[in-house]
C-alpha cells in the first residue's frame, strides 16, 4: 500500500526515560480505493447505497477476525424529506461486515430502528436511532447510540409551540446502550433493548423555541437540551468508564459543547460532571463549537487523545477540519503542538486529491500499541442539507503511524 500522499501530523511529546528525547509521531493517511461518479465517491473504500443515506459508521474487530460496522442509514427519495430533516425523523442503524478493516464492507441487515415502527410510539427512542459507537470491554460488545421520540405538539403559548416535529424530535435526543456477546445475537435480535436512556440532559436552557424549558435563571450544564454523539473509554488509572457527549448552548446563537460522565460499568449509571471538556476558547471567551468526539487511551504514551470535528478552525489553528486534543486524566484537555488531525479531503489511489464538504463522525481502529490504523468518516462531496438522493457515504481511510525521535 502506498502512503505519503498527504499527512496527518500529531505532535506528541514524551520524555524517554533513557534518552530524554522528544518523540514525534507522524500518522500518514493512505490513498483510498474509490473514484468520483457525479456527486458521490464509489469503490471498495466507500460504503454507500443509492436507495438510502449512509452516514457515521463505527467498527470493531470480532473474535472471528472479521470487521463489523454499525452505521447510520435511512431511506431517501423525492417523496421523502431532505437530509437535514430526514436524519432526525427516520434514521436507523444497519450492520455491515468485511474481511478487511479499510474496504469491502457489505450491508447485512438493519439491526435497530425507531420503536414506533414496531408499535411503541411512547418509547424514548420511538422516532429514530442514530450515531452508533461500538466498543468491546471484557469480552462483551456495547453499542452506544442516540435515540429520540416526538413529545408532541406543545401547548399553545408555550415556548415550544411553534417548533416543527423535526425540531421537537431533535431537542429530545438522549443516549442509550445495548450489550451483546457476539454479532449473531445482534443480527438475530437476541438482545435486550433499553427501556430507558443511559444518559439524559440535566438542563434545558434556551432563549426561545424550546420544549420543556428549565426554570428561568438555571445555569446551563454541558448536557444542555440534548446528549448525543457518545464516545466511551475505560480509564486505566482507576478502571472507570468515561462517556463523552455533546450538548447545545445558546449564547445567544447555537454552539456545540461537550461534557463527560463517569461510571463503574459500561452500562452505567453514568454521572455527568459539571466540567466542560474540549473547551478551547474563541477570542470572545466562548467555547469553540465542535462535535463528534472519538476518544481513546494510548497505553504507550499514557494519555488520552480525542479526534473531532472543528466547525471554525479555532481548534485546528488552520481551517474547519478534524482536530486532535490530548489529556492526562481525560478531564482537562489541551492542544498538542499540531492540533490539525486531517483536512477535509481524501486522496485516491490514482493520485487525485478530492476535497469533500463533509468529513465527520470520526471513528478509529488501532494496533496493539494504540496507534490508529483506520479512520472511518461520514462524508459527502456536496452540501448535504437539501439532498434527497443517496449521495452521502462512509469512507474508510488507512493510516500508518511513523514515529521519529528528535
Amino acid at each position: 500500500m502506498r502512503f505519503g500522499l498527504f499527512s496527518i501530523f500529531l505532535l506528541i511529546t514524551l520524555l524517554s526515560c533513557n534518552s530524554k528525547k522528544t518523540i514525534e509521531l507522524n500518522v500518514i493517511a493512505g490513498p483510498i480505493d474509490a473514484k468520483v461518479n457525479g456527486s458521490i465517491l464509489e469503490g471498495a473504500s466507500v460504503l454507500n447505497d443509492s436507495s438510502r443515506f449512509v452516514w457515521g459508521g463505527s467498527v470493531v474487530k470480532g473474535d472471528d477476525n472479521k470487521y463489523h460496522m454499525l452505521y447510520s442509514t435511512w431511506e431517501c427519495g423525492d417523496s421523502l424529506p431532505a437530509f437535514g430533516q430526514s436524519w432526525v425523523l427516520h434514521s436507523k442503524i444497519a450492520y455491515a461486515v468485511s474481511d478487511y478493516p479499510d474496504r469491502d464492507f457489505k450491508f447485512q441487515k438493519m439491526v435497530l430502528e425507531g420503536k414506533a415502527l414496531t408499535g411503541d410510539s411512547l418509547a424514548w427512542d420511538a422516532q429514530m436511532v442514530h450515531n452508533p459507537h461500538i466498543k468491546k470491554f471484557n469480552n462483551t460488545y456495547y453499542l452506544y447510540f442516540i435515540g429520540s421520540r416526538d413529545p408532541g405538539i406543545q401547548a399553545e403559548g408555550s415556548p415550544g409551540y411553534n417548533l416543527s416535529k423535526r425540531d421537537r424530535v431533535q431537542q429530545n435526543q438522549k443516549i442509550g446502550v445495548i450489550a451483546f456477546d457476539d454479532f449473531n445475537q445482534l443480527i438475530t435480535g437476541n438482545f435486550k433493548r433499553p427501556e430507558a436512556p443511559l444518559l439524559s440532559p440535566r438542563t434545558r436552557v434556551k432563549p426561545n423555541n424550546i420544549v420543556n424549558p428549565s426554570p428561568e435563571g438555571t445555569i446551563t450544564k454541558p448536557d444542555n437540551i440534548i446528549v448525543v454523539n457518545p464516545s466511551v473509554v475505560q480509564r486505566p488509572s482507576d478502571g472507570k468508564y468515561l462517556l463523552y457527549f455533546k450538548g447545545n448552548i445558546y449564547i445567544p446563537n447555537w454552539r456545540g459543547v461537550h461534557g463527560v460522565a463517569i461510571s463503574d460499568s459500561p452500562t452505567g449509571p453514568f454521572v455527568p460532571l459539571d466540567n466542560y471538556v474540549f473547551d478551547i476558547k474563541m477570542d470572545d471567551g466562548s467555547i469553540a463549537s465542535a462535535e463528534d468526539p472519538y476518544v481513546w487511551y494510548h497505553n504507550l504514551h499514557q494519555k488520552f487523545y480525542a479526534v473531532f470535528k472543528d466547525f471554525t478552525g479555532r481548534i485546528t489553528d488552520d481551517e474547519p477540519a478534524l482536530a486532535i486534543l490530548e489529556s492526562v486524566d481525560g478531564i482537562v484537555w489541551s492542544k498538542p503542538e499540531k492540533p490539525l488531525f486531517m483536512k477535509k479531503e481524501v486522496v485516491l489511489k490514482l493520485g487525485d486529491t478530492i476535497k469533500v464538504k463533509n468529513l465527520e463522525r470520526p471513528q478509529l481502529l488501532f494496533d496493539n500499541d494504540g496507534f490508529p490504523t483506520t479512520l472511518y468518516c461520514a462524508s459527502a462531496l456536496v452540501n448535504v442539507g437539501n439532498l434527497k438522493n443517496g449521495s452521502t457515504f462512509n469512507v474508510q481511510i488507512p493510516l500508518k503511524p511513523q514515529q521519529n525521535k528528535k
